[in-house]
């Protein structure tokens, strides 16, 4: 720790005691900024205000005290080196203030231990400020993985299945007391292993699979159309342990893909057949009926009717009418 910035809270009386405290603490080699409090309520208002990397309380204080103080930083839930640096001596007080939680006590007159124990306990807060993101960065990752909508899974290098979330358990029927521990052979239908040789030889290489487009298997033998995302897990070290899949069932979008081939088939056969009707047919010079595919004679209405959407209205033009009216009219005698 020999570069950067360190801020250091001192509750101190004396100012002559607080720049030896910053003298020795030079030594890190880091730039050092401090802000010196007397009472309680200058205390919990510096603590509030900013942030800091260690607090440094003396013991005796005409207005405050260290462990008064040490009672404050703790209510404040602050997880930074509290350290006390006191000119009282005696094993009792360091016992009791290190029961209280103190991380180190110290004596002002043997100021030696001060840097390389403030170094440790800085880097111990951080290791646990670490831990404690990591571990809330890991919750947060298991909600999303328990609400999710697609089934997730992970499994170890042999295949066998070491975690299950609530949607595999929809989409494969397996509740996770009766698959986690089992080969995840168990979802793949016989046509489709030679698929979980190639993920696995991928895996180890630590590369993604992504399929868009394969077959899974249900609990009750029923084949499973999804897509598939298959991810090396990698632990601290760099080592591949396992592989974690992402499923996504894809039945809706296969039938929908299914229905839309059938709506063009259907298509393409009505168009061949309006297109038939632009073709030559055989035609009555004198009744006008059409012979079908089939060698009988129809009305030229019933077979357009057949093979078109065509809707027929019926009525007189002008020259039948006219024709209609001539036989209509009686010769004179």
């Amino acid at each position: 720790m020999k570069l950067g910035t360190i801020k250091v809270l001192i509750v101190e009386d004396s100012e002559n005691d607080t720049v030896l405290l910053i003298h020795e603490l030079q030594s890190l080699g880091a730039t050092i900024v401090y802000e010196r409090v007397e009472t309680a309520a200058d205390f919990l208002a510096a603590l509030r205000s900013d942030s800091w990397d260690a607090v440094l309380a003396d013991y005796v204080l005409p207005q405050f005290s260290g462990p008064e103080a040490l009672r404050i930083f703790k209510n404040e839930g602050q997880d930074i080196p509290f350290m006390m640096v006191s000119g009282v001596h005696g094993e009792e007080h360091a016992v009791a203030m290190m029961k209280a939680g103190a991380d180190d006590y110290l004596l002002k007159g043997n100021l030696m231990r001060l840097v390389p124990a403030l170094e440790r306990e800085m880097e111990a807060s951080k290791d646990r400020r670490r831990r404690k993101r990591a571990e809330g960065a890991m919750q947060y990752l298991a909600a999303i993985v328990e609400s999710s909508e697609d089934a997730i899974y992970g499994k170890n290098l042999d295949s066998i299945i070491v975690s299950w979330n609530p949607a595999a358990e929809r989409l494969f029927g397996f509740s996770a007391e009766e698959i986690i521990g089992h080969s995840i052979t168990a979802l793949f239908p016989l046509k489709r292993r030679d698929e979980l040789l190639d993920i696995f030889t991928t895996i180890r290489r630590g590369e993604t699979v992504g399929i868009r487009e394969t077959e899974r298997l249900h609990k009750s033998g029923r084949i499973i159309p999804v897509s598939a995302t298959v991810s090396p897990i990698i632990d601290a070290t760099g080592k591949i342990i396992g592989a974690s899949t992402i499923v996504r069932d894809i039945s809706q979008q296969k039938q929908a893909e299914h229905g839309r081939q059938l709506l063009i088939e259907e298509l393409t056969a009505t168009v061949q057949k309006v297109q038939t009707l632009s073709g030559m047919l055989p035609i009555c010079a004198s009744c006008k009926r059409i012979r079908d595919d089939h060698g009988y004679w129809q009305q030229v209405e019933a077979y357009l009717t057949k093979h078109s959407d065509l809707v027929f209205s019926h009525g007189i033009c002008p020259k039948c009418a006219d024709d209609y009216k001539q036989r209509l009219i009686i010769p004179n005698r």
